[in-house]
């Protein structure tokens, strides 16, 4: 699990396509060192990753296919900044809010509206993710917890708000139209938005 902080934005410095396989590294810097060992948790834009290796300060990691299919790892490119996120420990305060890392789909960047102190990003939602998504919910973006600003369901267009540190901090600065970025939707609204869908259609009512 991940807390949707994001610890820091670094570039990859290896990329190697195998066939259905895509290896990944990472260089890290010791604050992110602390105990990392093989098999450790690592969310790469938000995606949970596996450590295979670690060389000095770089880490190693697999993605393989499905992953690279539903996510935008299978679209980095080397020096790609990738934000990084070490899993929660026991008793770690959740500054965002919990993140699995497993990744629900993609997300189009639509619109960008910038101003002095702030970003605006505008999103285009895959159709059957459009239910999970509220305004002033809660949204993870390329690893990001994140507010909804707004929320279009007719449109399936939703915002997020970005602050100076944020921009500074993650990747999403670099965002720009026809930019994608990982989804997961809050688990929770997930969870209830089901369990009401599962007792209406037993109930037989028509939630339309």
């Amino acid at each position: 699990m991940y807390t949707g902080i994001v610890q820091g934005a670094f570039p990859l410095c290896g990329l190697i396509d195998e066939p259905g396989l895509r290896r990944l590294a990472v260089d890290l810097p010791e604050s992110l060192q602390d105990d990392l060992s093989i098999g450790a948790s690592v969310a790469l834009d938000g995606v949970c990753m596996t450590v295979t290796r670690i060389d000095g300060p770089t880490v190693h990691f697999d993605a393989m296919q499905e992953t690279l299919s539903l996510t935008t790892l299978g679209q980095l490119k080397m020096g790609d900044s990738v934000n990084v996120e070490r899993s929660a420990k026991q008793g770690a305060e959740i500054g965002g809010h919990l993140i699995s890392g497993h990744i629900d789909g993609r997300a189009k960047v639509c619109e960008v509206q910038r101003s002095e102190n702030n970003v605006s990003l505008f999103f285009q939602l895959p159709e059957a993710l459009c239910k999970y998504v509220f305004h002033k919910g809660f949204i993870g973006l390329h690893g990001c917890s994140l507010t909804v600003a707004s929320m279009d369901k007719e449109r399936g267009i939703f915002s997020v708000c970005l602050i100076p540190e944020t921009l500074r901090s993650t990747n999403l600065s670099a965002l720009v139209v026809g930019s994608e970025v990982n989804i997961e939707v809050d688990r929770q609204t997930q969870v209830i938005v089901d369990t009401v869908e599962r007792v209406l259609a037993e109930q037989g009512v028509n939630r339309e």
